[in-house]
C-alpha cells in the first residue's frame, strides 16, 4: 500500500517562501552583486589635484640624470607647498610589499620627517599630473595612485644613501610607475607613501637600468675630490651655499655619529635595517638625523633606547648617555640655526630688500 504524503496550503505556502529565499541565496553566491565603490568627497579631490598638479609643475618628466631638473624639484617642495601642507609630522615612506594584500600594518616602511621626505625621496620621482583616488576600507584611507618615473641615472651622491645596497629595491625604484599617498579621510593628512612598479599604468619613458658594484656600506664616504657624500644629505640643493651654518652641520653631525657608535645606536638605525624593524628611523646621515634629533633625544632621556638583541631598551652608562645628550643638542643647535637663517634669506628675497641679513653668531 503506498504512502501519499498530504500537505496543507498554509504549510505549502512557508515552504515555496524558503525555497525562493534558499534559490535567491545560492544565486548571489554563484553570481556575487558587484560592490559599490564609495564616492570620493570633493575636498579629497581637491586635495590630490593640488599635489598631483603641484609636482607635475614642479617635478615633469625629464631625462633621468638630469641633476638640474632634480635640484629645481627638490627646492620647489622642501618649502612651503601643497605636498607639505598635507604632511603629518612623522611619515612612512617604503615599497609596495610583495606579499600579495598585505596592509600597511603587515609593511615593512621608514618613518621620516616631512622635510627629510620632501627633500631627498619625493623629488627622485618625475610625475605628469594623472593621477587616481579610491576608497580602501581596509585602510580606512583614501588612496591617491600618482603616474611616476624615477631618476635612476643621477650621480650616486643625489641619493639618500645607496639604494643599490638591496638589488630588489633598486630595481623596484627604477621601474617605479606610480607613487601612492595614504590619505587621512579626517584631515586629508598623507599618513604614508609608497612608490611601486607594479600600477597598471605603463612606464612614462624607457628605463635604461644602471648597474651599481654590490654596497655594503660606509653610509657616508669621501669622494675623489675630497667631498662628503651622499652631497643630498648635507642639504647640498636646498640649502644656499653662503649658509655659515652648513660646515658646522657636516661637523657636528661626525660628532653625533661617534657617540651614536659608542651608544650601539647604528647597530639598527642603518639603511640595511639589520634588526629587521617594521618601522625603520634612520640616524645615518646629517638630513636622516636632522629630522629625528628631537625624538631621539626624547627616547635616550628616558632610557628607551638603545635596545639589546631582543629588543628589550635599556640605560647608557651615565657617561655615554651624557656624551650622547649633548652631542645631540648641540647638532640640533646647529641645524636650527641653518633653518633660521634660511627662513631670513627666504623673506630678504620676497621682500625685495637688498640690504644684507642681520648678522647671526656661526657656531664655530
Amino acid at each position: 500500500m503506498g504512502f501519499q504524503a498530504t500537505t496543507s496550503p498554509r504549510r505549502a505556502v512557508r515552504w515555496a517562501a524558503r525555497a525562493a529565499c534558499a534559490a535567491m541565496a545560492l544565486a548571489g553566491l554563484a553570481a556575487p552583486a558587484q560592490a559599490q565603490e564609495a564616492p570620493v568627497p570633493a575636498a579629497v579631490q581637491q586635495a590630490a589635484r593640488e599635489i598631483a598638479t603641484e609636482l607635475a609643475t614642479h617635478c615633469p618628466l625629464a631625462p633621468a640624470g638630469d641633476t638640474a631638473a632634480y635640484n629645481a624639484c627638490r627646492k620647489a617642495l622642501f618649502g612651503p607647498s601643497a605636498l607639505r601642507a598635507h604632511l603629518p609630522e612623522i611619515l612612512l615612506w617604503g615599497r609596495q610589499s610583495k606579499t600579495p594584500n598585505a596592509t600597511l600594518r603587515q609593511t615593512n616602511l621608514t618613518q621620516f620627517a616631512p622635510d627629510v621626505w620632501t627633500n631627498m625621496y619625493v623629488p627622485l620621482f618625475m610625475f605628469n599630473g594623472r593621477h587616481t583616488v579610491e576608497w580602501v576600507p581596509e585602510e580606512r584611507m583614501f588612496l591617491v595612485r600618482l603616474e611616476a618615473a624615477f631618476r635612476n641615472r643621477l650621480a650616486p651622491g643625489q641619493f639618500p644613501y645607496p639604494f643599490w645596497h638591496d638589488e630588489a629595491k633598486w630595481a623596484t625604484y627604477e621601474n617605479a610607475n606610480a607613487v601612492m599617498l595614504w590619505l587621512n579621510p579626517e584631515n586629508r593628512q598623507v599618513r604614508a607613501a609608497q612608490f611601486t612598479d607594479r600600477a597598471a599604468t605603463p612606464l612614462l619613458q624607457p628605463v635604461t637600468p644602471v648597474q651599481h658594484a654590490k654596497y655594503e656600506g660606509p653610509w657616508l664616504w669621501t669622494d675623489e675630490k675630497g667631498n662628503t657624500q651622499p652631497a643630498v644629505t648635507l642639504f647640498d640643493g636646498v640649502y644656499q651655499a653662503d649658509n655659515p651654518f652648513i660646515k658646522s652641520i657636516d661637523r657636528q653631525y661626525r660628532d653625533l655619529a661617534l657617540q651614536l657608535r659608542e651608544s650601539q645606536c647604528v647597530n639598527c638605525h642603518v639603511p640595511s635595517n639589520p634588526d629587521k624593524m617594521t618601522r625603520l628611523v634612520l640616524l645615518s646621515t646629517p638630513a636622516h638625523a636632522a629630522g629625528e634629533v628631537d625624538r631621539l633625544i626624547k627616547a635616550v632621556r628616558e632610557d628607551r633606547m638603545p635596545m639589546d638583541e631582543f629588543r628589550l631598551s635599556y640605560a647608557l652608562s651615565p657617561e655615554n648617555k651624557k656624551w650622547l645628550l649633548e652631542s645631540a643638542e648641540a647638532f640640533k643647535t646647529t641645524v636650527r640655526a641653518a633653518q633660521a637663517w634660511e627662513q631670513q634669506a627666504a623673506r630678504k628675497t620676497v621682500s625685495g630688500v637688498q640690504s644684507s641679513l642681520n648678522p647671526v653668531e656661526v657656531i664655530k
